[in-house]
Order: C-alpha cells, then sequence, then structure tokens
C-alpha cells in the first residue's frame, strides 16, 4: 500500500505548484475490481486454463490554467494494481505483470504527466496520457488503462470543425510499470519507432458528420482514415475506411490493405438493434497498434474479425430495461461471423508469413479458408443514485470458435467488473 500513497502523493505534489486561472482544477479516483477467468479448450484439463482476480486505484489530476493569454497547467494520473488470486499456471490474463518463473506479480504500480498549454481554445499536451483518435488510440480493457508519450494538439478552426495531431514515441501497456514499452500489432510494432498522425472532425448542424484522419507508423505503413455519420431520432448510419500502404523500411513486410465496416443501428423505445458488415480487401490483415486503434464495426471484445480477405456480419441486439422499471440495467447480446480468409498469398518474409527456421519454410499467420465467429453477452447494473450512485457491475461472457485457417483459436471468457468512481474540484 506504501506504492499507493506515493502515487497519490506524487500526483498532488505535481498539481499543486502552478497559480491557477479561471478553471477549476478537479480529481478522480477510479476502483476497479476486476475478475478474467479464461479457458482456451485446447490440451489436457486445465492445461487452457487461466484466472486472475485482482483490484486496481487509478488516480487523476487535472490542473486548471495560469492567467493570461497562454495558460500553464498539468495533468498527472497514478495507477496501483493489487493481485488477489491468479497462481503460477493461472496467470497470463493481461491483468497483472508476470515474473520470471510465470507467476503473477503481487502489486504494481505507475505515475505518469503531462504539461498542458491553452491559447485561445487550442490545446497542447506534451507527455504521457491516453489517446482517442481512429488512427491510433490507447485501449482501457484490463486493471490499468494504456498510455501513450508525446504531443498532442487539439484545436477547434470553428465551431463545426476540429483538428488534431500528434507524434507519440514511448508507450506503457496494461500490464506494466514502465513507459517504455512497445505496442505491438498482429505483425507490425512500435520498437524502435514512433507514430504521427493529423485529423479532423466536420460536425455541422444537422444529421451527418464526417472525420478524416491520416498517420504513419515510422518505416511501417501509412494510414488513411474516412468516416460518414448520419444520426436522426431513430436510425444511426456509420461508415468507416481505412486505407493502409507499406512505407520506408516496411519493418511489417509489404502492405496494401482496404478495410472497411457498414453498420445500421434502430432505436425503438427501450431497445436497439444493430445489423453491420466488414470488409478486408488484402492479402495481409488489417494491422494496427494501440489496443483501441481500430473503428470498424466488427472489431469488438475478442476479435476483431480483420484477417486478409475477411467478410463478416454482425447482429447486436441492447435493451435498456429502465423502460421496465429497472433503472441502470441493461443487457446486450451479439453474434459475429467471418470466412473468406485467406492469408496464404502474404508477402513471403514479411511478419505476416514469416520464414520458421524449425520447419525450414515460410509459414504465413492465417491459411485459406478461415472462418470464426463470436459470440457476447453482457448484463450491467450502474447504480442511478442514492449513495452508491454511479457504481457499476458488468458481468460478460465471451465464446469465439474458429478453424486452424483463422488462427485465432477457440475461447471461453468469463469477465465481472466492478467499478465506482469519486471525484470532484479542489
Amino acid at each position: 500500500m506504501r506504492r499507493l500513497a506515493w502515487v497519490l502523493a506524487a500526483g498532488t505534489a505535481a498539481a499543486g505548484t502552478p497559480a491557477w486561472g479561471s478553471e477549476q482544477p478537479g480529481w478522480s479516483l477510479l476502483s476497479r475490481h476486476y475478475v478474467l477467468h479464461s479457458d482456451t479448450r485446447t490440451g489436457p484439463a486445465q492445461a487452457g486454463y487461466r484466472q486472475e482476480w485482482a483490484q486496481g486505484f487509478i488516480a487523476e489530476l487535472h490542473s486548471g490554467f495560469t492567467p493570461g493569454p497562454l495558460g500553464l497547467g498539468v495533468d498527472t494520473h497514478g495507477f496501483f494494481g493489487l493481485k488477489l488470486d491468479g497462481g503460477r499456471g493461472h496467470a497470463g490474463t493481461g491483468l497483472l505483470p508476470r515474473d520470471s518463473a510465470g507467476r503473477a506479480e503481487r502489486d504494481y504500480a505507475s505515475a505518469g504527466a503531462a504539461l498542458k498549454l491553452r491559447y485561445g481554445k487550442s490545446l497542447l499536451k506534451v507527455g504521457e496520457m491516453r489517446v482517442a483518435t481512429p488512427v491510433f488510440a490507447t485501449a482501457d480493457k484490463r486493471l490499468q488503462p494504456e498510455y501513450a508519450t508525446g504531443l498532442m494538439l487539439d484545436s477547434p478552426m470553428s465551431p463545426s470543425l476540429q483538428l488534431q495531431a500528434g507524434r507519440f514515441t514511448a508507450f506503457r501497456n496494461q500490464a506494466n510499470s514502465s513507459g517504455r514499452d512497445d505496442f505491438s500489432g498482429y505483425g507490425a510494432s512500435t520498437r524502435g519507432s514512433g507514430i504521427s498522425l493529423l485529423g479532423t472532425r466536420y460536425s455541422p448542424p444537422g444529421p451527418f458528420s464526417a472525420a478524416f484522419y491520416a498517420a504513419q507508423l515510422d518505416d511501417t505503413w501509412r494510414q488513411a482514415y474516412v468516416n460518414l455519420n448520419r444520426v436522426d431520432d431513430a436510425l444511426t448510419l456509420d461508415a468507416n475506411l481505412y486505407r493502409t500502404r507499406d512505407q520506408g523500411a516496411a519493418n511489417a513486410g509489404a502492405i496494401d490493405t482496404l478495410a472497411y465496416s457498414l453498420a445500421a443501428r434502430y432505436r425503438y423505445g427501450a431497445q436497439r438493434l444493430m445489423l453491420a458488415y466488414q470488409r478486408i480487401e488484402g492479402d495481409t490483415p488489417f494491422d494496427f497498434v494501440g489496443g483501441d486503434s481500430i473503428y470498424l464495426a466488427n472489431a469488438i471484445k475478442y476479435a476483431d474479425f480483420n484477417g486478409a480477405n475477411e467478410r463478416s456480419w454482425q447482429l447486436r441486439y441492447d435493451l435498456d430495461m429502465s423502460a421496465l422499471g429497472v433503472p441502470g440495467l441493461s443487457a446486450m447480446a451479439r453474434y459475429v461471423t467471418g470466412r473468406g480468409i485467406d492469408g496464404s498469398q502474404a508477402p513471403r518474409g514479411g511478419a505476416y508469413h514469416p520464414y520458421d527456421r524449425q520447419s525450414g519454410r515460410y509459414v504465413p499467420q492465417q491459411g485459406d479458408g478461415g472462418k470464426h465467429w463470436e459470440r457476447d453477452i453482457e448484463l450491467r447494473y450502474q447504480v442511478p443514485g442514492g449513495a452508491a450512485k454511479d457504481l457499476s457491475v458488468a458481468l460478460s461472457h465471451v465464446a469465439h470458435r474458429a478453424n486452424a485457417a483463422q488462427a485465432g483459436g477457440d475461447i471461453d471468457r468469463l469477465y465481472l467488473v466492478v467499478e465506482y468512481p469519486i471525484g470532484g474540484a479542489f
């Protein structure tokens, strides 16, 4: 517990230094209780069984800005994770780091900060932060969020148009204390490189909005992204498209991929129904670095349905049970099936068709005729009021089945996540 005290004390000291302007500084502390049971359904009994149980605390402190045309401030964050269960042989779900013997560490902690400068309505952040863009986004799917270190500019060009630009060169994974990790995709990695991005979001009055982004993972790829969206009272239409081509030294090999998805969501009272179609055109998977750097409709809980030449369809149903007299309770069920995967033609020698020294031949990540499906079921309750307001409990089950050519494997997972956020102004 001394590590937790140090993390919170360091954040408070950093946030208390400047003389704040008119903006109120704030703080938050999220308690996250996480149980993850995973069964890969392979080998003898217990061989594919993984289970970890952990408690995490995520603290954030956000300053105001100094007075004047150029405002200066700082955002800090700290994390502490504690193992409750996850012995040798059962570790490896991604909740906790592992030691050299394969056992889950008893606890781990991290801290970071970002300097922020405000000029007019533009905001520049330099340091460690979470990132959310369609071409690079850190994830928050386990006990600790991912973080990236670099700089990020957010600049409203008009009430309807926003500009974003960023460059990131260091990374913190979800189960690690180090801020010098690497984010890895299916074959690409940030190892020895950084990622740059530039994009705009256009949201004029009315039902339509659009976004365009471009990114470069050094010596690996250049990627462009386009989104078109239409929202009215009952119907939402969403289209996403990525174009990726290798760049520079092409560390992951030759890449020439087009990926797109189309989704329609219809809301009727407390119910929502979604249909989605997703397609990957190219002999390599649609790849990305950063756990949430994929805005395609069928990238879901376990699988992303982004295999080479893959076609996938999704059916999703949501129910808000407030209309049934249970405020705060909701349920979701979805099914995605993908087929037509053929990674056998990926360029030989690249990350998606590497040379296997043991067999003495090139072995593609995915074969010809790959297919798989995933079924997700989730029940979530968030306390709507009273002393425990905003406390949430989410219970999820994921089932994934695949043939050998898909390369994803079979898995059953059960998630139980209990979160309680508190916060306020200084």
